[in-house]
């Protein structure tokens, strides 16, 4: 029996509860090797034996209660789609609420008779339209759950807010003193909200993913057999073929050097800054760029195959494991919806036995709905971190995902990539510089003419100095080795140790040199320097119960000295793969990883970590895989952000217990009948002022 894979487009998938069905479910479907749901991307990809068809996986999925259909691209098109029914949806929702409370008031504060009874049908004709509009996302949800006999999280949130709407109308209809239009339109634009803002954290994950795939040119300059050229789609590309790649391009697809030489930025997916010099039979691999001059490539890998396809791939399936993460407000709300409808369940049927009537006893269960409408258990997460996030932003921490705090506050383990993250991820030159002024002005001049970042860093510390640039003739830049020029009828040189004639093993790590005609070769030294705090961060870090650790793609010498520096361990010559393996594999132990990282390289490890911080001076992928950014130089925002995540769930926890002891009090006085729409109004801003008040101490806690 052979294996294939199929990709599911799932846009109904809502909460973990969805997921693990999901998932379960396939699982015990005869053909179904494996199934594993990305809830970011609202993707479900099944391994499967190949007797098993498209449709029939279809219709297993379907059976399931989820519709879907065959992924064939254009998701982001989906997310923006989603976005803006949800948001229009919102705002119906929000309309309709702030226009229901003004009357609402109205009739709290004492409007009775005619008045009252204007006020109620006005309430009518506000809110059912918007309910009807608003609730379609929860509604047609809980109606393809409820046809195939399932439920789901939306399945009692739609029976709640129809019931209060139906018995609403029915007081309205027949002259009573109670409606709870307000309830119903509060409780759906305070969903909706949630909603949307976790559409909107989806989108900017898969625009992440995209971003990558972008980073390989688009198309290449195809040499045939008999010596034509044609540009082709880098889709079109396949292995065996001949491509050629001008200075300053991006390589299509990944393959081996045939012919020229050159230097390459790798940084996409080593992370280190320097370029690495190519000739006949180099490898090279789609998304890194050409420096200096052309090469001729031939093909190995394209599309699908190309190593940064492969990163793209450990990146979902990163993110799809961290989907099955379960928040804090997720493992509540498992508790507390079929609990407080099992309540309102139990006063309809005790008050119908006491012989209290059906309009009455609906009554009252519709107000024990109402009473214990969710508003302080829903504010005891996103108040806390909307305070602690604003703290944070105040030291220069920017927090992107609404569950990023609470594993943050589980994390046990810290991982850092070196260059970028625990250095400044740019070369400085080592001071004083050994150059005469004569001498520094042409060292001034060749580095002006290179895109080096070693002759970058060069020109930087020169012109610091003051040193002013000398006039040379015939720049010209050897691929690789330097860049040279003439003085008269002297020869200046500046690049390579080895270029110059002196062994490498004379340099540092980062080093080059430079020649005046005949003269002594002056050794200029250059070295990626620690965050200024990286030292005392480290240190707050044990503070905290961490023991820091080093994974770096660069060399082993560079690397060592940083650990050395810092006191930590350290592995060198790490791949992304490997960052990724040794994460799992920490994890699979029961330990929670904090990852801190900043490259394409760090994608799938940021991903793959319970938890990820990177700098804002990181890689468009590194930025969008972490779940923190911090904006500086500084390391110390990383220990930072640990403790006060520490502190926001302690008080995320209080909050609950506030939330909790409210209903505790509330729902016995519903119960009991006694409840009514002013009472259970004061309870729950009560109950919310509370909640909030509470979170309001947390904007010291990044202090």
């Amino acid at each position: 029996m052979t294996a294939a894979t199929s990709v599911f487009t799932v846009p109904s998938l809502r909460c973990a509860g969805c997921i693990a069905k999901l998932e379960g479910g396939l699982g015990k479907t005869a053909g179904v090797i494996d199934a594993r749901v990305n809830f970011t991307t609202r993707r479900v990809r099944v391994a499967h034996a190949d007797t098993l068809d498209g449709p029939a996986l279809r219709e297993a999925i379907e059976r399931l209660g989820f519709p879907a259909e065959p992924f064939l691209g254009g998701e982001e098109s989906l997310a923006s789609s989603e976005q803006r029914t949800l948001a229009r949806a919102l705002g119906v929702a929000g309309f309709a609420a702030m226009n229901i409370m003004l009357l609402s008031v109205s009739i709290w504060s004492g409007a009775e008779g005619p008045t009252r009874q204007l006020f109620h049908w006005l309430s009518a004709l506000i809110a059912l339209p918007a309910v009807g509009y608003a609730g379609r996302p929860f509604f047609k949800s809980a109606w393809a759950a409820l046809r195939r006999w399932r439920t789901n999280m939306d399945v009692p949130i739609s029976i709640g807010v129809i019931l209060t709407c139906a018995m609403s109308l029915y007081e309205t209809i027949v002259g009573g003193r109670h409606a709870y239009f307000d309830g119903a339109t509060m409780l759906l634009f305070f969903l909706l909200a949630g909603r949307f803002l976790d559409s909107v954290m989806r989108a900017r994950a898969q625009s992440g993913v995209a971003a990558l795939l972008r980073q390989t040119a688009p198309r290449a300059l195809v040499i045939g057999k008999d010596g034509t050229s044609a540009w082709r789609e880098a889709n079109e590309l396949a292995p065996g073929m001949t491509i050629l790649v001008a200075a300053g391009e991006n390589f299509a697809a990944d393959g081996i050097v045939v012919s020229g030489r050159s230097s390459i930025d790798r940084s996409l997916v080593t992370g280190e800054s320097l370029p690495e010099f190519v000739v006949i039979h180099s490898a090279v691999l789609a998304g890194t760029t050409n420096l200096d001059s052309p090469l001729t490539v031939k093909v190995t890998a394209a599309g699908p195959g190309t190593a940064i396809a492969a990163i793209a791939r450990l990146i979902e399936a990163a993110d799809g494991a961290k989907s099955r993460y379960v928040r804090v407000a997720d493992r509540a709300a498992r508790l507390y919806a079929p609990a407080v409808h099992s309540l309102a369940a139990a006063s309809f049927a005790g008050w119908m036995i006491a012989g209290a009537g059906a309009h009455q006893s609906m009554l009252i269960a519709v107000a024990v709905l109402i009473i214990t409408c969710p508003c302080a258990l829903g504010l005891a997460v996103p108040v806390a971190q909307v305070v602690a996030a604003g703290a944070l932003m105040r030291h220069g921490i920017l927090i992107k995902d609404g569950s990023a705090l609470e594993r943050l506050a589980e994390a046990d383990t810290a991982l850092f990539d070196k260059t970028g993250t625990l250095t400044l991820g740019r070369p400085t030159a080592t001071l004083p510089l050994d150059l005469p002024p004569d001498e520094a002005a042409m060292a001034l001049a060749l580095a002006r003419s290179s895109r080096h970042p070693l002759s970058r860093a060069l020109a930087a510390a020169l012109e610091a100095q003051g040193v002013g640039a000398a006039e040379l003739d015939q720049l010209v830049e050897q691929p690789g080795l330097g860049v040279s020029g003439r003085r008269g009828r002297a020869t200046v040189r500046l690049g390579r140790l080895h270029w110059l004639g002196v062994d490498a093993a004379a340099g540092a790590s980062l080093a080059t040199a430079f020649q005046f005609d005949d003269g002594p070769v002056r050794i200029l030294r250059f070295e990626d320097r620690l965050r200024p705090d990286a030292v005392g961060a480290i240190t707050a870090l044990r503070g905290l119960g961490f023991a820091p650790r080093l994974l770096s793609g660069d060399r082993e010498e560079p690397v060592r000295v940083v650990a050395d520096a810092l006191g930590i361990e350290h592995r060198s010559g790490v791949t992304p793969a490997e960052k990724y393996d040794a994460i799992a594999a920490i994890q699979a132990g029961g330990h929670k990883v904090l990852m801190v990282g900043d490259g394409l390289n760090d994608g799938p490890a940021l991903k793959a970590a319970h938890v990820s911080i990177a700098p804002s001076s990181a890689s468009d992928v590194g930025q969008t895989a972490a779940d923190l950014l911090f904006l500086g130089e500084r390391l110390m925002p990383v220990a930072i952000a640990v403790a006060a995540a520490r502190r926001t769930m302690r008080v995320v926890r209080q909050n609950f217990a506030l939330a909790v002891g409210y209903n505790l009090l509330a729902v016995p006085v519903a119960m009991a009948g006694l409840a009514t729409p002013l009472i259970a109004a004061i309870a729950m801003s009560g109950s919310s002022l509370i909640v909030v008040a509470n979170a309001l101490r947390l904007r010291a806690c990044a202090r």
